[in-house]
């Protein structure tokens, strides 16, 4: 399976992105707001093996994909969707640091909302950030999903509690 939007290339992962993805999940950077890393080789290798293993589920309720500029063929980051209850789902996404602000993560998302809720036929997709990721919130809004509120101190990670804003959007608003 694979998405399209104008600039991009939206793909399944392939063994062969390990060196690429780890390029940016063992940034401290980039993972500074996630609840992984920065990875191990060994752990971006556990989770392109998991993404390709999710590809072959029979009602597949996780969609990992690898995010490719189309002029170039160089992958760029990940995005994915995961189903998440009834007719909704999460969405996420990480990007080398070498490709932000250039609107790379506002296109991939605006194409997996599309792909949610088209072609999946999800009512509600949502979104979460770090509150200090203002970038995030930012490729949220931009795909007009609306501010839900603060989660506080719902996340356990690295040995303390983090805060989250909710972002979501409805079937009937895209």
């Amino acid at each position: 399976m694979q998405l399209e939007t104008r600039r991009l290339l939206i793909r399944e992962f392939e063994m062969e992105d390990v060196e690429d993805v780890h390029k940016y999940a063992s940034d401290p950077l980039v993972t500074k707001y996630m609840v992984w890393g920065p990875n191990t080789k060994e752990e971006t290798s556990r989770y392109i093996k998991l993404a390709i293993e999710q590809q072959q589920q029979v009602v597949r309720q996780e969609f990992e994909f690898a995010v490719v500029l189309k002029e170039t063929g160089e992958l760029i980051g990940g995005c994915g969707l995961h189903i998440s209850g009834s007719r909704q789902g999460e969405v996420g996404y990480c990007f080398n640091p070498l490709f932000w602000g250039r609107g790379y993560a506002t296109e991939a998302t605006g194409r997996l909302l599309d792909f949610g809720f088209h072609q999946l036929g999800l009512h509600r997709i949502y979104a979460t950030c770090r509150p200090d990721n203002i970038g995030s919130a930012r490729v949220m809004q931009k795909n007009g999903m609306v501010y839900e509120g603060h989660l506080r101190e719902h996340l356990w990670h690295q040995g303390k509690w983090h805060d989250s804003y909710l972002y979501s959007l409805l079937e009937t608003e895209l």
